[in-house]
């Protein structure tokens, strides 16, 4: 990946990060279902809005109607709703370390499935590296976690798989804006959330939440969702599935430092040690560093 691609994986990392917490305020008083249908509403009304703002026409992508349906479904809606509803019932660090795990899935799916992204030993190496310092840095405050039920692992593990099968489907769209793919893509998981919505539990009650709810509401559905969905793609078309995939690794170091920013908590050795270890991974995935490495001196 070229140096602006890698900067935009970051900075998805960064909002990525933020997203959990966001969803911890929101998930603890509307129902997780009833969450995702805000999230992906929200995202796609504003992508809509922006688009119409810069002149695009989105009919004029209709052909790709299905295409989006799949991304909705398994890119928001199983993995958004998994997400959530395993949320309810683990802690943020046991869940940061399953979701690292995606760039795993990834891998190995898009070995089967693509020919231009096959295994291959820095890939591999690298992302155990990573998914190793994500353990290293949740520490043993993750121990607390690893008595949650069954379930909500299944739940959070399976929503990684879903990620990883719609990172190859987003390979199809590289022809499109990745503004287009993103509203394309929202607009179809807010189509299928509703009706889900409406048979699990009635309309959300809009008066429940109080303005700090929904300010992490509307957090996660604009700049968690909308903007990162426009950067995701982009990765996507630029760096390939397997690459996109690994934000997940980032989003676990971007969660620990903006508790650190923003609510007082204090980096200690293994924050330290977990991030030098990721670090190390995304350079063995990127392979500059080994082949210079590799490469012989001239004298």
């Amino acid at each position: 990946m070229t140096g602006f691609v890698w900067l935009q994986l970051l900075l998805l990392g960064a909002i990525w990060g933020g997203s959990f917490f966001f969803a911890k305020i929101a998930v603890h008083v509307i129902p997780p279902l009833t969450l995702v249908l805000f999230r992906v509403a929200i995202a796609a009304l504003a992508l809509h809005i922006y688009l119409l703002a810069r002149g695009i026409r989105f009919w004029d992508y209709r052909q790709h109607a299905l295409g989006f349906s799949g991304l909705g479904l398994l890119n928001n809606v199983i993995p958004f709703s998994l997400l959530f509803i395993g949320q309810t019932a683990l802690g943020a660090g046991l869940e940061s370390i399953l979701n690292a795990t995606t760039p795993i899935w990834t891998v190995i799916i898009a070995t089967f499935l693509t020919v231009d992204e096959k295994i291959s030993a820095n890939k591999i190496a690298g992302i155990l590296l990573g998914v190793f310092g994500t353990v290293v840095m949740i520490g043993p405050g993750v121990l607390s976690g690893l008595g949650g039920p069954l379930w909500a692992e299944i739940a959070v593990l399976a929503a990684t798989l879903s990620y990883a099968f719609a990172s190859i489907l987003a390979k199809r769209f590289k022809g499109i804006p990745p503004t287009v793919t993103a509203t394309g893509q929202m607009t179809a998981s807010t189509l299928i959330m509703i009706p889900v919505v409406l048979l699990s539990g009635g309309m959300p009650d809009f008066a429940a939440p109080d303005q700090g709810v929904w300010a992490a509401v509307f957090s996660l559905g604009l700049l968690s969702t909308a903007f990162a969905y426009i950067l995701f793609f982009s990765i996507v078309r630029a760096g390939g599935a397997t690459n996109a995939s690994l934000v997940t690794l980032v989003v676990p170091v971007s969660a620990i430092l903006l508790g650190t920013v923003f609510l007082g908590e204090e980096l200690g050795l293994k924050d330290f040690a977990g991030m030098a270890l990721i670090a190390l991974g995304l350079l063995t995935i990127d392979g500059r560093l080994l082949a210079a490495l590799q490469k012989p001196q001239k004298r």
